[in-house]
């Protein structure tokens, strides 16, 4: 079945996916033994639940064991190129996302093409960024922070889960459209940067709201606005 394009980046927003399957791979015995599932993202953070979560099913319906394993870094190319790099047959799957095609146009040089080297497997969630304060920070609406930080211009840090990730493209969007100054704070992954969100050590984040929510239900994070249509 030929996929288009544009059907593939609507998968690889949140996707299992698969180094290309050689013709031994057979559906009817799969899996034999357990599967290695690689997420590129530190553990704790958003990518890393869904996985545990789909994990956790897969191996309860499928009878093996699904094992997953961080391999965070490099805005998801480490994790991504040790799939790619790995045998193809099926047992070792990645918890792909917005980051490679984002990836795809950031970096020159990959050692991996990801349209060619990787297959999509299933669609498994579509998870928005919300913006989000620590409380601290005297701002309840997009206006208002606006506001606040041309005001104070360079005070402010925005906290990212690391450099290039869809987290870190959605704050420097947005300093350029709001045309506003601050300084960012990349951390390893989405866990690292609640923690110094939630103690005020920086200021703002674009994060999945997966990660956020308690925290916003809570009152301990203020969110502001979300990356969705509606």
């Amino acid at each position: 079945m030929k996929i288009s394009r544009r059907r593939f980046l609507h998968l690889v927003a949140g996707v299992a996916a698969l180094p290309t399957l050689s013709h031994t791979a057979r559906a009817e015995t799969y899996p034999a033994r357990p599967v290695r599932w690689v997420v590129p993202q530190a553990a704790g953070g958003a990518s890393d639940v869904s996985a545990r979560l789909m994990g956790q099913w897969l191996s309860e319906r499928l009878g093996q064991p699904f094992v997953i394993e961080n391999r965070p870094g490099a805005g998801g190319t480490i994790g991504t190129e040790a799939v790619v790099t790995s045998p193809a047959d099926g047992y070792t799957l990645l918890l792909a996302g917005s980051f490679n095609a984002v990836n795809a146009t950031l970096y020159d040089k990959l050692n991996y093409n990801f349209i060619r080297d990787i297959a999509p497997v299933a669609g498994i969630m579509r998870n928005p960024l919300v913006m989000e304060v620590n409380p601290s920070v005297p701002a309840k609406t997009v206006a208002e922070f606006i506001a606040y930080a041309k005001a104070n211009p360079g005070k402010l840090s925005m906290g990212s889960a690391g450099n290039g990730t869809p987290q870190h493209m959605a704050g420097e969007l947005f300093k350029m459209m709001a045309g506003v100054e601050m300084v960012h704070v990349p951390y390893r992954g989405s866990a690292a940067l609640l923690t110094d969100l939630l103690r005020g050590e920086v200021h703002v984040a674009f994060d999945p709201m997966l990660s956020s929510l308690d925290h916003i239900k809570g009152g301990r994070l203020r969110a502001l606005a979300v990356t969705t249509a509606t």
